[in-house]
């Protein structure tokens, strides 16, 4: 049975994660607030003496780190820096509450990320749309202008459309950093995968190799017990000869006189 500060830390991170998941104000201070009594619930919760399974407790604790590290997130000024930091955030694996299909935390991870997405589309556009209205713009009241105000026009036409490729060209070369970084990064799990099934199987073979020496210790140490045996009987068969043989030898020729 969970205890009634479990109950209540979950009721309160079960809003924390619906406050999340809403679209907020720059006045909004309810989660931070309530992020903040979640970790000193947390902390109370550790103490408790019916506190959960330590699998729960870590599951506990990396919800409220992500809630944290959300809020520090949307504090960056910088889209790129929000993106780049909503990139690491780790959500809960596992559902809040019972009826939930997906975990909230997962659900806020995808909403961050794609609010961050449009952030950075409308910072590298922004500009371009614009000089793109401006330019129709001065294209209808073109022929009413003059010679010179003609060829500023179209020189600015001309020095907005090279801005807006250059923008275009710096969004493609940043997604395909992300491709390339995200390539780089299966590449290096592969890696690490094999270099781990390569161990295990060396450890095994490691294991094989001292279960046999083992083996043939013990069946050597066996043959040279046997071998000392048969030499120590051989010694005393042969000393009882020699004994024998003097003694009959004494008996058949005796001392001369």
């Amino acid at each position: 049975m969970a205890s009634r500060l479990e109950i209540n830390f979950i009721r309160l991170l079960s809003r924390c994660e619906s406050i999340a998941s809403e679209k907020r104000g720059e006045t909004e201070w309810r989660l931070e607030k309530y992020v903040g009594a979640l970790e000193e619930m947390l902390v109370a919760l550790r103490k408790h003496l019916s506190k959960p399974t330590a699998e729960i407790m870590t599951e506990y604790s990396r919800k409220v780190d992500f809630l944290k590290g959300l809020l520090e997130a949307e504090k960056l000024s910088s889209p790129t820096e929000k993106a780049l930091a909503n990139q690491f955030l780790a959500p809960g694996r596992t559902s809040t509450i019972a009826n939930e299909r997906m975990p909230a935390s997962k659900t806020v991870h995808m909403q961050a990320k794609a609010r961050c997405t449009g952030e950075m589309r409308d910072e590298l556009l922004g500009t371009g749309l614009s000089g793109k209205g401006t330019s129709e713009a001065e294209l209808r009241n073109r022929r009413g202008l003059p010679l010179d105000e003609r060829q500023s026009a179209a020189e600015l036409e001309a020095v907005l459309q090279h801005h807006h490729n250059l923008q275009e060209k710096l969004a493609e070369d940043m997604l395909n950093l992300a491709r390339n970084l995200k390539n780089n990064t299966l590449a290096a799990q592969n890696i690490i995968k094999q270099d781990n099934q390569t161990l295990s199987q060396s450890m095994r073979q490691a294991d094989l190799n001292f279960e046999k020496l083992k083996t043939e210790s013990e069946r050597l140490e066996q043959h040279t017990k046997k071998s000392v045996n048969w030499l120590l009987w051989l010694m005393l068969i042969l000393v009882s000869f020699s004994f024998i043989s003097m003694i009959l030898f004494i008996r058949i020729f005796p001392r001369l006189r």
